[in-house]
């Protein structure tokens, strides 16, 4: 009898146990649905520019995360450049925007804008600058030219994105580049 009553008290731990394995294995594949890249920004153009710009895709949205150090205080450009290449000083080696559609040079979500036309990073005393946003513009190799993201470059500016000037918003100088790679942790 008291092996039955210790079989029946142990029943809801094992329950328990089982529900707990369950949920961690749903979080385990919605993790495993993500997919994440990266780009570790390096100086160029004699800059002290460097950060680090995260990517992470899921449900068919990709969130973009930038901080970037070394900058001096206003506002600096950040855009996607065609080709993941930073090994020129003045990072000049990855080509131009990315702009597989087409469009004319713009600002972000106000049409015409190139895919590649992120905006400007806001910086302050601290020398830091941040962005963040979420696009369904993007995926993280996905295969598909106008949108696949992975192996084109982020370029960091000296000065601001004017919005307007073609081809690329006249903001001067290359002083950060950092290659898109896919990435399996964030």
């Amino acid at each position: 009898m008291k092996k039955t009553i210790l079989s029946i008290a142990f029943l809801p731990f094992l329950f328990s146990c089982s529900n707990s394995n369950s949920e961690t294995e749903e979080q385990s594949i919605l993790l495993s649905e993500a997919k994440n890249a990266v780009a570790v920004i390096d100086a160029k153009s004699g800059s002290k520019t460097t950060g680090k710009v995260d990517f992470m895709e899921s449900d068919g949205m990709v969130k973009i995360t930038a901080k970037i150090e070394g900058l001096t205080p206003g506002s600096h450009a950040i855009h996607i450049h065609e080709k993941g290449d930073c090994s020129a000083a003045d990072g000049k080696s990855a080509g131009g925007h990315w702009n597989p559609t087409n469009k004319a040079h713009g600002k972000w979500g106000i049409s015409p804008f190139h895919v590649g036309d992120i905006g400007n990073l806001e910086v302050g005393e601290d020398s830091i600058g941040t962005l963040s946003l979420k696009t369904d513009k993007w995926c993280i190799s996905c295969n598909d030219a106008n949108k696949d993201i992975t192996g084109k470059a982020i370029i960091i500016h000296e000065g601001p994105d004017d919005f307007s000037s073609q081809p690329s918003g006249a903001a001067g100088p290359r002083i950060g580049c950092g290659e898109i790679v896919e990435s399996t942790v964030i």
